[in-house]
């Protein structure tokens, strides 16, 4: 094991920027957060970065190692040697969000951001939920998951579609709120969390999985993605990209077990708009033989328990 780790820190001061090294002895069983509160404490006063718990509640203290993002406090330093097997470590602040000094983030945009999806319960405009909050034990493990959630921000900053985005694109840690309280049962108008989502680029995730697999509390937020994409079909959200796009993917299986890569953009986008966008990409493909535009593919073996399948799935959904 390494004796010395070789830290660089990214620095800002509001107007310029650069990177600052420090020779840290290495201990074994310490922490991200002691390294960071050591080099502050001992080597330079002038570090600033955030933290407050130290026990994975208040979320505030995630930096990115290497390019990756972490929650400080709960990353020991020998996972991260043993992740990048390397004693050469670049700490800097969270990607995808405004820098304030150092490691410091703002989060005020993203707060304002996040009350787009009402992240509080709604009562029924019927009345029909003001007996009470009671839940049962089966409707709060519906929540139990997301309520998890700490606004680390480890999600938005491993997000690669906010890392193209033009802004519309609601960070993850907000669409798990909006999934929170549309899957309440105490509240009384899901679609008033949903619909926001849906009109900030709802079906615009990359399917990356970072955002899941770097989460420190575990929260399966792509799986609530796919829920409130569902329910904005449910509530007739049918025609745009991301709505065609599926129906297209879940005809053809039902079809003949596979994709029709050559109508699945006409599918999704439309004759016209797939003329205009999409030919000169297929031309090139059909050149390098990537695509054969005369192949109509087949059912597959078993197609019959593909469509078994997806009848029960209909019959589940009923």
């Amino acid at each position: 094991m390494y004796s010395t780790l070789y830290i660089k820190i990214r620095r800002f001061d509001g107007k310029k920027e650069w990177y600052q090294g420090y020779h840290l002895p290495y201990e074994k069983g310490r922490t991200v957060l002691w390294a960071l509160t050591t080099i502050r404490e001992q080597m330079d006063p002038t570090l600033v970065f955030t933290s407050a718990c130290r026990h994975a509640i208040c979320g505030s203290c995630a930096v990115t190692i290497n390019g990756n993002a972490f929650l400080a406090c709960k990353t020991s330093l020998d996972e991260v040697l043993e992740t990048f097997q390397t004693p050469h470590l670049t700490f800097e602040p969270l990607k995808n969000f405004e820098v304030i000094k150092d490691l410091a983030i703002e989060w005020e945009p993203k707060m304002e951001k996040m009350e787009k999806v009402k992240p509080w319960l709604l009562p029924a405009e019927d009345g029909s939920k003001e007996l009470g909050f009671k839940q049962s034990e089966e409707d709060y493990h519906q929540i139990a998951a997301p309520t998890d959630c700490i606004l680390c921000g480890v999600c938005t900053s491993e997000c690669n579609q906010l890392a193209v985005n033009d802004g519309t694109y609601l960070d993850p840690f907000i669409l798990n709120r909006a999934y929170r309280f549309a899957v309440d049962s105490r509240d009384g108008s899901p679609e008033q969390h949903i619909q926001p989502v849906f009109e900030n680029e709802l079906w615009k995730c990359l399917h990356c999985m970072q955002c899941v697999s770097k989460c420190p509390k575990g929260i399966p937020l792509t799986e609530q993605i796919a829920y409130l994409r569902q329910e904005s079909i449910r509530m007739g959200e049918v025609n745009n990209q991301g709505a065609r796009h599926a129906f297209a993917f879940h005809d053809d299986v039902r079809s003949k077990g596979r994709l029709n890569e050559m109508t699945l953009p006409i599918k999704t986008d439309g004759l016209v708009n797939t003329a205009m966008r999409k030919v000169p990409f297929a031309l090139r493909m059909i050149k390098k033989g990537k695509i054969n535009p005369f192949h109509m593919p087949k059912a597959v073996e078993g197609i019959k328990g593909v469509r078994e399948i997806y009848q029960y799935a209909k019959e589940v959904g009923e």
